[in-house]
């Protein structure tokens, strides 16, 4: 007993440390899994993964990863656009990743074992210099916006 009272500081500082070796593990397992966007396109090209764009389809006509089906986070659930082999790797984003954590998450307990999140979404994507798309009717806007532009100068 003399021990743990002399030593106070050292047991509470292997308790913290011994907290931080774990807390990943835990973390991981609450759902807080992401990936980066080169981790993202190794499980695209190697392991056959599926881009799944989680925005609402305003946000997706404005600009997407080239090849991401869209899939409201609020449709997500039963959805028949999700692939039906459970085992290939679903890499979810949205325009800043935070409803992805949240459908990765979601999907793992729907048996989507390998569902990760782009680390930082559709900007992280564009910024690493990925393909983005955009719908028709979005491009035919901006045609008009800039045509528009330089119209008045």
């Amino acid at each position: 007993m003399s021990f743990i009272t002399e030593n106070w500081i050292l047991l509470i500082v292997a308790f913290i440390s011994g907290g931080m070796l774990v807390w990943p593990l835990v973390n991981k397992g609450a759902g807080g899994t992401t990936v980066p966007t080169s981790e993202a396109v190794r499980l695209i090209n190697r392991e056959k993964g599926v881009l799944v764009d989680v925005s609402e389809p305003g946000e997706f006509a404005a600009g997407h990863a080239a090849g991401a089906r869209n899939i409201p986070f609020g449709q997500l659930e039963g959805s028949k656009q999700l692939p039906t082999n459970k085992a290939l790797p679903l890499i979810l984003l949205c325009p800043t990743g935070a409803r992805a954590g949240r459908a990765a998450a979601l999907l793992r307990k729907a048996g989507f074992e390998k569902a990760v999140a782009l680390q930082g979404g559709t900007a992280a994507w564009r910024d690493g210099s990925f393909p983005i798309e955009k719908s028709a009717e979005t491009a035919e806007k901006s045609e008009k916006a800039e045509k528009a532009e330089k119209a008045k100068a």
